[in-house]
């Protein structure tokens, strides 16, 4: 229900209940302006886009305590997680509100990651992601209406050259290293170290001469 009505001081007031049956009310200086305001949350309400005003003033860091809570990381995901927030994030925007954040204060946190902090554009991209992620679960939250992270610049990764090892190179280490296989294998594959220690018998089908990686 939503309904404007003129005050004995001349403004409009424009009033309406959210779904949880909650009265907000706004002033203006005129009808038109009063009208407008109300058909925009009514057209909210109808198609499911509507957002509370009390939620935009949630504390970053309440919300991103909650929004942590419950993601479902491995125990090393949720560590670094909670590194990233207490060390980079909650200083900045601890008690800042979810909506009073802008696009602007986002981009000027992203270039101090690495001209304060002194972060490597990659580790300063994986805080970020951090970030971006727990506005990204505001916005679907209803708690605020667009990402401010959405059109941030992040600072280039140099990308390495990588030189393979030459045949005969391969071949010396081979001959100094007890497992020589493993390196043969990882040589000729390509396999990340990881992927090598994990090998297990039962992937390694001799008669194929395939390797299976799981």
């Amino acid at each position: 229900m939503a309904n404007i009505q003129k005050r004995p001081n001349g403004k409009w007031r424009a009033r309406y209940r959210d779904l949880d049956g909650k009265e907000h009310a706004r002033h203006f200086d005129r009808k038109i302006d009063a009208q407008r305001w109300i058909d925009e949350v009514t057209t909210s309400l109808v198609t499911g886009q509507y957002i509370d005003p009390r939620s935009a003033k949630r504390p970053f860091k309440e919300y991103a305590e909650e929004w942590r809570a419950i993601q479902p990381h491995r125990p090393s995901t949720a560590k670094a997680v909670a590194q990233h927030l207490r060390c980079y994030v909650y200083p900045a925007w601890e008690k800042r509100a979810l909506g009073a954040i802008k696009p602007g204060d986002v981009q000027s946190w992203v270039t101090s990651l690495t001209t304060t902090h002194g972060l490597a554009a990659s580790t300063s991209r994986t805080v970020f992601n951090t970030v971006n992620a727990v506005f990204r679960a505001a916005v679907r939250d209803r708690m605020i209406p667009h990402n401010p992270c959405a059109e941030a610049k992040l600072p280039s990764v140099p990308r390495k050259k990588i030189v393979p090892l030459a045949v005969e190179q391969v071949r010396t280490l081979s001959e100094e290293i007890p497992a020589k296989c493993l390196v043969l294998l990882g040589a000729a594959t390509g396999l990340r170290p990881g992927e090598l220690f994990g090998l297990q018998l039962r992937h390694v089908d001799l008669l194929h001469a395939t390797v299976s990686v799981e």
